[in-house]
């Protein structure tokens, strides 16, 4: 049975392994979002930390609660509608086509709530509570499909509860902070090649695609993360707003990787690896960015308003290297990142046409973290720019609706997945047609 050989060959599939547990191969800004208010995503997120009237304020810039009025609840719905379609070819160790199709749309639609409450505390004092998804991403791709080693679903939610005050110390300068709990859960799979590492350590029957097994882990994990700000106004029509989100670090102590090894490869595998490729628990620690915001918000006259943002994400320290620890004894497994830090850069405006509807518009350019050397087919993520239009209507006092719409012009990015052990040798090369669209509705109601 060639048992040695067999030992190292099937070894290698033990590293590709690791990047599930971790989120290995899942990178970047498609994972950061920003589809927290429909006020907000009708400019594009300009002004999101100094703009006056939106409670989404309370998680990105506490110090802004300056901005609110009275007593007041939100609630904020965006659907988020994203399209992937791979159009390229796949091989085979053996430099054979791949067989599968070509996945279908692996994309998603997906609604993003957000919901917020702020209470003025005496004269110069505010308390918020926030409910946020500030992270979030999904791709699944049919059974079969031609890159199904090294990816087939892949979804990340993560889900904020935060705490807020600020004081105001003058009319024109304030403080804030926020504490928030952080729940992650991750659902990763991919196909495992067991039959071209059987096949390369020549057991008879068995060939590259002949013995497809599967690997499936879950993961959840609640943790603390904090954010600052500061808002300063040098006059009644200007505001300038900058806060500071920390990173969160998640230690996932109770992962669950489920193996499913085809039953005429299990036997061979129960000699060569025993205690290997079997269901286990597992531990890793993932780590979501932290990320910086300066925001400007100026009226120009009593129907204009414009406003900017720039956000600076620090994925390069946040996801340089992951260590995973299985209970089995499946070895640990150590993966190295190549992210880069982003920029999100946006424009806005408000048009007051009448007292009680405003409309507006925004356009954003959106960096990607990623390149053509680091990018994959879980999140296969592009830069893109944003076209964005909006209306509010206030039909009285203390009621307010809001309606977001944004448009993601992208290009389509290239996917080189190379033949390594991660895949057990099957590589891609392709493109993705990738496309967005984001609408959203909110209402606000002050007591």
């Amino acid at each position: 049975m060639h048992t040695a050989s067999t030992l190292a060959r099937v070894t290698a599939l033990a590293v590709g392994i690791a990047g599930v547990l971790a989120v290995g191969h899942v990178n970047a800004a498609a994972f950061q979002l920003k589809e927290n208010s429909a006020k907000g995503l009708g400019r594009a997120f300009a002004g999101s930390g100094s703009a006056q009237g939106d409670a989404s304020i309370i998680a990105v810039n506490p110090a802004g609660m300056r901005q609110l009025e009275g007593t007041q609840i939100q609630g904020d719905l965006s659907a988020i509608s994203f399209k992937a379609e791979y159009e390229g070819t796949g091989r085979k160790p053996t430099g054979q086509p791949q067989t599968g199709g070509d996945g279908g749309d692996a994309g998603m639609i997906a609604p993003v709530p957000a919901a917020y409450f702020h209470m003025p505390i005496g004269e110069q004092a505010h308390f918020g509570v926030s409910l946020t998804a500030p992270f979030g991403f999904k791709t699944d791709y049919d059974n079969g499909w031609v890159g199904r080693y090294s990816g087939l679903k892949t979804d990340l939610k993560a889900i904020d509860l935060g705490f807020a005050a600020s004081y105001d110390v003058n009319p024109y300068v304030s403080f804030g902070a926020s504490v928030f709990v952080e729940h992650l859960t991750i659902e990763l799979s991919n196909n495992i090649d067991f039959g071209t590492a059987l096949a390369q350590s020549r057991v008879p029957g068995f060939a590259p695609g002949s013995a497809d097994g599967k690997l499936t882990v879950e993961g959840d994990n609640n943790a603390v993360g904090w954010t600052i700000g500061g808002l300063f106004s040098p006059d009644e029509n200007t505001h300038i707003g900058i806060s500071y989100r920390s990173k969160v670090e998640h230690k996932i102590t109770g992962g669950d990787a489920t193996f499913d090894v085809p039953s005429n490869a299990a036997a061979v595998l129960a000699v060569a690896q025993p205690g290997r490729f079997v269901t286990t628990s597992g531990k890793a620690t993932v780590t979501l960015p932290a990320s910086a915001t300066l925001s400007v918000t100026h009226n120009v006259n009593d129907r204009w308003t414009v406003m900017g943002d720039v956000t600076r994400t620090a994925w390069s320290t946040a996801f340089d290297q992951v260590t995973i620890d299985y209970a089995s004894a499946q070895p640990d497994s150590v993966l190295e990142f190549g992210y880069r830090d982003t920029t999100f850069v946006s424009l806005g405006t408000d048009f007051k046409l009448s007292d009680t509807v405003t409309l507006r518009g925004g356009v954003a350019y959106d960096q990607t973290p990623t390149t053509d050397a680091h990018r994959d087919v879980r999140v296969p993520d592009t830069s893109r720019k944003w076209l964005s239009l909006g209306v509010g209507w206030t039909p009285s006092a203390n009621t307010e609706y809001n309606f977001g719409y944004t448009h993601l012009f992208t290009s389509d990015p290239n996917v080189i997945v190379p033949a390594t052990t991660n895949n057990q040798g099957n590589s891609l090369n392709g493109k993705y047609k990738v496309r967005g669209d984001v609408l959203a509705a909110s209402f606000n109601y002050k007591f």
